[in-house]
């Protein structure tokens, strides 16, 4: 299982850096790369990122101060060329922490742990007794939605639209968070804006998702190897 990163460094030639040693890893694929944190948080916000790779010495808000503003923060590595920072680091339950330059070998440590940290994580939820239902909060009242009769979730900002059939409900949730509390067996998401039902999809084509209630969905540069892959892994072959 690949873990989705992000690069958040002021450096260019550091970015550029970092990314040479993504490449260098089957397991990792870079989502993202930002110059300062304010940029990257809309982008954490709004998409599933697994692992960052975060620099301390930043204009406008250090790493360490963004890492304590995150909720449900992605797994982290500090890359700096400060080491005195290592410990309060460590209090904000990091992966790692690398000093640049950064070593390949340390590199691979760093990369290695945080898969096993993830792996293990995920190990534990689908150990999890399984449900076939949520609630949500709409229109001030809890609605009981089960999983195999929704069709697709689009966002909206701090809001998401949930399509039953004939029903749609609206509930205060960004996209993120609700696709974080759906059965990854279950939902795809496939642009920024939308998540589908894997049970409820009627054709594909190479850029849209054509749902059983006819609507048609566009899936999302960033989303579409990812999602075209599960597809052929479903398809029956001559």
């Amino acid at each position: 299982m690949n873990l989705k990163c992000i690069i958040i460094d002021d450096e260019p030639l550091a970015r550029e850096g970092m990314k040479l040693n993504i490449n260098e890893i089957n397991f990792l694929k870079l989502i993202g790369e930002f110059e300062d944190a304010i940029k990257a948080n809309d982008f954490i916000k709004n998409n599933n990122v697994d692992l960052m790779f975060l620099d301390i010495q930043m204009p406008g808000i250090s790493g360490i101060d963004f890492l304590k503003s995150i909720k449900n923060a992605p797994l982290t590595i500090i890359t700096t060329a400060y080491p005195q920072f290592a410990l309060e680091g460590y209090d904000l339950d990091i992966v790692d922490y690398l000093v640049k330059p950064i070593r390949i070998e340390r590199f691979i440590k760093a990369v290695n742990k945080a898969q096993e940290i993830f792996e293990y994580k995920n190990q534990k939820e689908s150990d999890t007794k399984k449900i076939d239902y949520v609630y949500i909060k709409s229109n001030r009242k809890y609605i009981k939605l089960n999983f195999s009769d929704i069709i697709y979730i689009e966002g909206l900002k701090d809001y998401v639209i949930i399509y039953i059939k004939d029903t749609k409900y609206i509930t205060a949730m960004n996209i993120k968070t609700i696709n974080n509390q759906l059965p990854q067996d279950m939902f795809f998401r496939i642009s920024k804006s939308y998540i589908i039902n894997i049970n409820n999809i009627s054709e594909i084509d190479n850029d849209f998702v054509i749902a059983k209630n006819g609507k048609e969905i566009p899936i999302g540069r960033t989303y579409k190897e990812d999602f075209l892959n599960y597809v052929n892994k479903h398809l029956i072959k001559r």
